[in-house]
């Protein structure tokens, strides 16, 4: 019984859902804009979080830059969630449009020279359009996601995500996964700058002028299943349009030192973060711990 309500409801979410994501961008981003006014002017929904974030990150910038950080922040936190709710029925050529890989055929030889790649970025511009790059490669493309406590909404995630042929796995099932005999290499999606649940000394590092405790599963992984590793350089070129540039951070993680492709990682992390500081998900109580 308690199965079939749940199925009911996610049908009927993911209904709605996509009958407004017919709805014109226009009225879409008009939505963004009111859900902006609630969000920063009205709620201020985690607003102190995210001030003391950027204030700690930036901490020459002056109160008055801090604070167009912070608005302008929040105008694209909003509109993202309207890009995404489109891009549940906009017809792949649309989003292509709108999406520009610079550097693709990097992956593309890794994984025709016989070796997994691992694709790592941070919570940088609208992450969730990268549910549209399988669609650009011809090899097997995983997530790795953490599953979302409410269980329809983890479906309506799932379903959103893997819409173009994206698989995903859970946090929890990547290691085995990962390290399973494949036929041929496949290609993995890390979102590596998340706060980690243990504290690992040897992942340590100085983010944005604070010492920070980095998800060490990523480059530990990479070198057991003798990965190339790439990051993804997202840069935000106008409202809606995206530019996604692969960055070469190693080719063979099995030769490098322990902590070397962290270590890069958040040095185009950081450089990512400064590029855009608005971009950056400042909601995040990353320094939590």
């Amino acid at each position: 019984m308690k199965q079939a309500l749940q199925t009911i409801a996610y049908r009927s979410v993911y209904g709605v859902a996509y009958a407004v994501s017919l709805l014109p961008m226009a009225f879409l981003y008009a939505m963004a804009s009111f859900a902006f006014l609630l969000a920063y002017r009205v709620i201020g929904y985690r607003k102190t979080v995210v001030i003391q974030n950027i204030s700690r990150s930036f901490p020459d910038m002056k109160y008055g830059e801090i604070r167009c950080i912070v608005a302008k922040f929040y105008a694209c936190f909003t509109a993202y969630f309207a890009e995404m709710l489109k891009s549940i029925s906009a017809p792949a050529g649309v989003l292509d449009k709108k999406i520009t890989f610079e550097n693709l055929e990097l992956v593309e030889e890794h994984v025709n020279n016989g070796r997994n790649v691992i694709i790592c970025l941070g919570y940088c511009g609208n992450w969730e359009m990268l549910n549209f790059m399988p669609y650009k490669l011809s090899h097997d493309f995983y997530a790795v996601y953490k599953p979302l406590r409410s269980g329809i909404m983890n479906k309506l995630m799932i379903k959103l995500r893997s819409r173009f042929g994206m698989k995903l796995i859970s946090d929890k099932s990547v290691i085995r996964h990962i390290l399973a005999q494949k036929p041929s290499p496949v290609v993995y999606l890390f979102l590596a700058d998340q706060c980690p649940r243990i504290k690992d000394e040897k992942y340590k590092f100085e983010l944005l002028n604070q010492e920070t405790y980095i998800v060490s599963g990523m480059e530990k992984l990479a070198r057991i299943s003798r990965s190339a590793v790439i990051y993804l350089h997202i840069t935000q070129l106008s409202k809606g349009n995206y530019k996604i540039t692969c960055i070469p951070v190693c080719s063979e993680a099995e030769l490098m030192n322990e902590g070397e492709i962290t270590r890069k990682y958040i040095d185009l992390l950081t450089k990512n973060i400064k590029e855009e500081p608005y971009g950056w998900l400042w909601t995040h109580k990353r320094w939590k711990r």
